[in-house]
């Protein structure tokens, strides 16, 4: 309270009582207010740990419970009062009224939708491909299934082949990598989808089956990531698979198991090799890792690297990536590399080349990138240091020998999402991430513009499939060629098209499809190489 320069002696004394008594009665207040306790969810709940004799799930797909919201997931909206129960014993309907569809919870749809539309800003290649060709509808009678990551970018994909004409029913490649509310916008949207984070083993499976065990309904189209649909069609469905008109693969995991397919002679349909296009390799492989490798590592771990010694396995595109983004932050990077040629590469990219197990012992932090299996084992395991922290940026989970970790004399403890530390009798711990999946999209997101380009990739691999005319693609894994520009060759051939052991002769047509989704007047003038080698065996 102001009080006048000019006031007396006994007017300044009541004015100070007055104001002290306002204070006194003002902390009172606050004082006598109710105290509230803040309490957080996971005070709640006791660290799950993974049961070490009696009652173990199945393998490295089994999860605890705190691993199924997706708080690792950029932007998720889990409702963590529905992880209890599984979403295949829901019963939900769409606006629509549809409910052909399983997801964590369709009331997400709202905050998917708007994931999927910052996505839209910065898929420029697959937006623009959307708008040139929509009006002609190139995929018009495909029924696609379909079986990668589900995240907003992947949504904006489908989403763009839907526009296209396609029918697509679709799951997730990979358990925790779906962003629970991206699924629900989707089966908002009308799309068929059959996928949450945290799925078990059976759930993964069983929801592959509901894309291709449809009633009045057969895919004549796969776009797949890892090979499991592509698998799951070629064992269970013999029949359907010998229909299927095109084989789109994504990933070097999934490529492999093509090849293996078809040197055995048993690849019935044509299949285009994404994974291996200039497109996919230089772009999505190795700037993609770059910066979602360390986004996921500490996200998961909070971990500097400055010092930290890394041991990358594998120097192929990937491991490319993700040893430049580690080397700039100040971490000492080894690597191992069977491959001579990819081997020098990293010598002369500044990087000490050695045997895994050499340095086990000493690093901090064991990433592998090879595409291959048990590339640490229990041995390398065992070797590690207290607090060696493990991860994997391979598709496949079977690079880090998980299922060696499973065994009595081990106790796994959940320390926050998609966080395991396995304790040994000794005490040592060995921070496991993502139980050996895929980490950057189990623990993170990835960058939206570089996918946006291999997303295109797929679509118009698609696209070509689905509209070459009979005869053009054998029963073999194609490449794509390493010039994406003009949809045709001076010889007037599909920039798609190349016939397995072709020798010369005249280049076939391309599909009018293609032609018109792609058609520009400022396409470079080509010349064609009638004795490139165009497939693997």
């Amino acid at each position: 309270m102001a009080v006048p320069d000019s006031a007396g002696g006994d007017e300044v004394k009541q004015a100070k009582e007055m104001e002290d008594a306002e204070k006194f009665s003002f902390m009172a207040t606050v004082t006598k207010a109710p105290k509230k306790q803040i309490q957080f969810a996971d005070d709640m709940q006791e660290f799950t740990k993974f049961p070490t004799k009696t009652g173990r799930r199945s393998l490295s797909r089994s999860i605890s419970q705190s691993s199924t919201d997706s708080y690792s997931s950029a932007a998720s909206y889990t409702d963590s009062s529905d992880d209890e129960v599984s979403p295949r014993e829901k019963q939900q309907t769409n606006s629509k009224g549809s409910s052909n569809f399983c997801v964590k919870n369709i009331k997400q749809a709202e905050f998917g939708r708007r994931e999927i539309e910052i996505a839209e800003q910065d898929m420029s290649a697959l937006i623009s491909l959307r708008k040139r060709a929509q009006g002609e509808k190139p995929l018009a009678g495909a029924k696609i299934v379909g079986c990668t990551h589900i995240t907003a970018q992947t949504a904006v994909l489908i989403e763009t082949l839907c526009a296209l004409g396609a029918q697509c029913r679709w799951s997730a490649c990979n358990i925790y990598s779906t962003q629970n509310e991206v699924a629900a916008a989707l089966a908002e949207a009308g799309v068929a989808v059959f996928a949450w984070k945290g799925e078990s083993e059976d759930d993964f499976w069983w929801c592959i089956d509901r894309c291709v065990n449809v009633d009045g309904w057969q895919a004549n189209m796969i776009l797949d990531d890892g090979g499991d649909l592509t698998h799951w069609v070629y064992k269970k469905y013999p029949n359907v698979f010998k229909k299927i008109r095109g084989i789109v693969e994504e990933s070097v995991t999934g490529v492999h198991r093509l090849y293996q397919l078809s040197k055995a002679g048993k690849l019935c349909v044509p299949a285009m090799n994404v994974n291996d296009s200039v497109t996919k390799q230089k772009f999505d492989n190795l700037y993609c890792c770059r910066e979602s490798i360390l986004d996921g590592l500490k996200r998961t771990t909070d971990v500097m690297f400055g010092g930290k010694q890394v041991v990358v396995c594998g120097y192929g595109e990937v491991g490319k990536g993700c040893c430049a983004a580690l080397k700039a932050l100040g971490a000492i990077v080894y690597v191992t590399e069977i491959d001579p040629i990819c081997a020098l590469q990293a010598c002369m990219d500044g990087f000490r080349v050695v045997k895994l197990s050499e340095v086990i012992r000493q690093v901090d932090v064991v990433i592998t990138c090879t595409g291959n299996k048990n590339v640490v084992t229990r041995e390398h395991l065992d070797r590690m240091k207290n607090s060696c922290i493990v991860c994997n940026m391979g598709h496949s989970n079977t690079e880090i020998d998980v299922t060696s970790l499973r065994t009595p004399e081990l106790t796994w403890e959940r320390v926050r999402s998609q966080v395991d530390h396995v304790i040994w009798p000794d005490g040592k711990r060995v921070v496991l991430l993502a139980e050996g999946r895929l980490l950057n999209l189990s623990c993170s997101t990835v960058p939206t513009f570089v996918l946006s380009i291999t997303a295109t990739t797929q679509a118009l691999a698609l696209i070509e499939l689905y509209n070459a005319p009979e005869g053009r693609y054998k029963q073999d894994v194609y490449l794509l060629p390493k010039k994406m520009g003009p949809p045709f060759s001076c010889h007037g051939a599909s920039a798609m098209q190349q016939l397995p052991k072709r020798q010369g002769g005249t280049c076939s047509p391309p599909s009018p499809a293609l032609l018109s989704s792609l058609q520009t007047s400022t396409w470079p003038v080509c010349t064609c190489l009638p004795s490139m080698p165009t497939s693997r065996s």
